[in-house]
């Protein structure tokens, strides 16, 4: 046994590992290559005179003596992010970043009044913003690269091999979908789902879990829809009407935002979708991340009793 302590890049490793289950993607997500990994993993079950993963041609998997071990790392580790974030955010001068992301069907639209608003308050902050669908989304959550995100659909986001009492959720707004299609002449207001169908329809691409919204809105109607375009964003969509004779179900919010005030119409059965913030409860920015979440809620007038735990 080595009376040397393990490296920082030993225990991010072996923390990467216990989050993903596997040698492969843990080296990836890593970003070195799989021997290189599997070395810093042995160097460190040297180190400690133990062993934590169990290896077998079926594959690999946490000892008992590992997964204790994990536990009480992982909560070293970030307590030691913690003193490395307030140390550095202690300096002024030094620039702090918060990775946002953001389905990309709910729209980003709002970011730009966020972001101004903490120009102001705190001048030293600094925003990455994503806007993804909700696959890319769950694997952000799942490899640590977010530290906040917007989303519909919480459950298809948080990663699955966490506790989601590690979660806090958000609910910040309840939006309102309508059917906009400026070029078309459609019937009288509010919209039927047969008038809607009775026009071409814009969707998003076939994997995207928004169409699952509008599959059940529309599954009691035996007309299928006749599918103009399939685009992945929602300001794609909007151009597309724009542009063809071809409807689109849209956040009311969004189109009043970009000042599309016509050519939109109300649905006769309402069609909504709840809007969630999601952020890890552990995390060294959590002022900041908390911070941001009261910006929005207090930007779509919500109170702050709608936290899930």
């Amino acid at each position: 046994m080595s009376g040397d302590l393990p490296t920082i890049s030993q225990l991010e490793c072996f923390i990467i590992y216990g989050r993903v289950g596997n040698f492969a993607r843990a080296a990836q997500e890593a970003h070195i290559t799989q021997s290189a990994f599997s070395a810093q993993i042995k160097h460190l079950e040297t180190t400690l005179g133990i062993t934590l993963i169990q290896r077998s041609k079926r594959g690999s998997q946490l000892t008992e003596e590992g997964e204790a071990f994990l536990t009480r790392i992982t909560a070293w580790m970030d307590g030691l992010r913690k003193i490395v974030y307030e140390t550095r955010s202690a300096a002024e001068s030094q620039p702090v970043e918060l990775n946002v992301g953001i389905l990309r069907s709910l729209g980003d639209i709002h970011m730009n009044r966020h972001i101004a608003y903490f120009r102001h308050t705190k001048p030293n902050l600094r925003f990455n913003v994503f806007d993804l669908a909700t696959y890319q989304i769950h694997q952000a959550l799942t490899e640590g690269r977010l530290d906040v995100v917007s989303t519909y659909f919480v459950q298809e986001s948080l990663p699955r091999r966490e506790k989601a009492e590690a979660f806090a959720v958000v609910h910040f707004c309840q939006d309102n979908l309508v059917y906009y299609a400026p070029l078309l002449p459609v019937g009288e207001c509010p919209l039927t789902r047969e008038e809607i169908l009775s026009h071409p329809l814009v969707l998003y691409p076939t994997s995207y879990f928004m169409n699952q919204i509008y599959q059940q809105y529309f599954a009691s109607t035996p007309m299928e829809p006749l599918i103009s375009a399939r685009l992945s964003t929602p300001y794609a969509m909007i151009h597309y009407c724009q542009e063809n004779e071809a409807g689109a179900l849209l956040p009311e919010r969004m189109l009043k935002t970009l000042g599309h005030h016509n050519g939109w119409h109300e649905l006769q059965v309402p069609l909504q979708a709840e809007g969630y913030l999601i952020y890890r409860k552990k995390n060294p920015k959590l002022p900041l991340i908390q911070a941001y979440v009261e910006q929005v809620m207090a930007s779509f007038q919500q109170k702050k009793e709608k936290v899930i735990e």
